[in-house]
């Protein structure tokens, strides 16, 4: 009989059965189950609710079931519908009455809570960390580059020169964004809604601030109504995770692009990339598409939950059940894709010299030639004017701003002088960009030592 068939007179249909069942997914938080009843257990004896011998024995039981799980000696079962059910039943089987005592004060509402609170607090731990390795292979890269000229792109055309390490070090700045992201996610889910029972609390004299401890939550939610009946915190992780990927995704494109013969800026390794089965030449990106096209199935776990919890009264609805597979499955889907994206940047091989020559096409140092008369005193919308002309001057012949003669430039503004040339090259027009957080060596400098810390912090802090 089912530990809830008191008021049933007829088995489970079953199909119903097997609708109804969750173990298939929810056996991943058999550990959180185990920790949370654990420190049930312990409040309730000593507050006084149960014994503190029974309280000593179901902490023995559980222990024992946790160890035999992690050994492969138990097999859960769908006739126990869910992970609460199964732990339950296999304590009662092993220690006797005092394994009936455990739900005291409890319901499964507050309990499946707990455990996923638990259990995604751990996971985004270790997401956090595959994060900061990614980071630190994009840092890496940055590093080597500082001083290698790529053209910076707006609309996908060639707009300014900057530096590899310079276009690298922004993804590493959205990526420390999601470090920071997860840990404020993390911050609001940690607060533990153990003792909210079914929707409306206990009787029974529990002491909610020791469970909350013992969990290493900061504190029992305030409400328990809210406590069993919201998930804010699985869709805020859901759309944490589902920036992570788009950064990804965004980053995966331009390494798609780069690698291509069109732009054949870098060289992905062997080992992070594919053949083709009909086309020997043939070296495909297929880690970053991959990860490119897994980020919308990211996107779907967060809109599929969404939806899900859109028209729910409180408390509780069975419906509710429906948040843990996409969650497992984004968590899943993110830790797989971390570390195979963080390979791929650490072993991927720049080519400086076709960046270089691809900064050399497209007048990317136009701006700095009206940078330049503006500077010798004319008015930078003037000067926008000349240099335009300028460039429209050399496209009609082949030629570039910097080859041209001092009298084809004066022909345009007669501020033009010998230095123009200086001030045209590329690196100079990429040296001198020393604003905050502009491309030039020491602000590149400073935002790998930005970067670095961040990692210090986060991995030891």
């Amino acid at each position: 009989m089912k530990l809830w068939g008191g008021r049933f007179r007829k088995e489970t249909d079953s199909l119903v059965n097997d609708f109804n069942a969750s173990i298939h997914f929810d056996c991943r938080m058999y550990r959180e189950d185990i920790e949370g009843s654990m420190a049930h257990a312990r409040m309730l004896g000593d507050c006084g609710i149960i014994s503190r011998e029974d309280a000593e024995a179901i902490t023995q039981g559980l222990a024992g079931i946790l160890a035999d799980v992690e050994a492969g000696k138990i097999e859960f079962t769908a006739d126990n519908e869910d992970i609460h059910m199964n732990v339950e039943s296999l304590l009662t089987a092993r220690i006797g009455a005092a394994g009936k005592r455990l739900h005291t004060a409890r319901s499964r509402n507050d309990q499946v809570a707990v455990d996923l609170r638990l259990c995604l607090r751990r996971e985004i731990v270790e997401i956090t960390g595959q994060i900061l390795d990614l980071i630190e292979a994009v840092l890496n890269q940055a590093r080597e580059h500082q001083s290698t000229v790529m053209p910076g792109y707006t609309h996908l055309q060639r707009a300014q020169p900057v530096s590899f390490a310079h276009h690298l070090l922004a993804y590493g700045a959205q990526l420390a964004r999601d470090v920071t992201r997860l840990a404020d996610c993390r911050q609001r889910m940690n607060i533990c809604p153990l003792g909210s029972g079914a929707l409306a609390g206990t009787t029974y004299p529990i002491d909610r601030w020791e469970t909350a401890r013992l969990l290493g939550f900061d504190a029992p939610c305030s409400n328990s109504l809210d406590g069993v009946s919201d998930r804010d915190y699985v869709l805020e992780l859901l759309g944490a995770l589902s920036i992570l990927m788009m950064h990804l995704s965004r980053f995966a494109e331009e390494v798609i692009l780069w690698c291509s013969w069109e732009f054949k800026f870098i060289e992905l390794d062997d080992a992070y990339a594919t053949g083709s089965s009909i086309m020997p030449q043939k070296k495909n990106p297929d880690v970053a598409e991959l990860v490119r096209g897994k980020t919308g199935r990211v996107y779907g776990d967060l809109m599929g939950l969404l939806t899900t919890m859109k028209g729910l009264p409180l408390a509780y609805n069975k419906d509710m059940q429906e948040d843990k597979e996409p969650v497992f499955d984004a968590v899943d889907t993110v830790k797989m894709c971390l570390p195979v994206f963080t390979g791929m940047i650490a072993s991927m091989r720049v080519l400086p010299a076709n960046m270089r020559a691809a900064a050399a096409g497209g007048f990317i140092n136009a701006t700095d030639c009206a940078d330049y008369l503006t500077k010798k005193g004319m008015p930078f919308r003037d000067a926008y004017t000349a240099v335009g002309n300028l460039v429209y001057y050399c496209t009609g012949r082949g030629k570039l701003l910097e080859e041209l003669t001092l009298e084809e430039l004066r022909g345009i503004s007669p501020l033009f002088g010998e230095d123009v040339y200086e001030a045209l090259s590329l690196e100079a027009c990429m040296g001198q960009r020393r604003s905050f957080g502009g491309p030039a060596v020491e602000e590149t400098a400073r935002q790998i030592e930005e970067l670095t810390k961040l990692i210090e912090e986060y991995r030891h802090g």
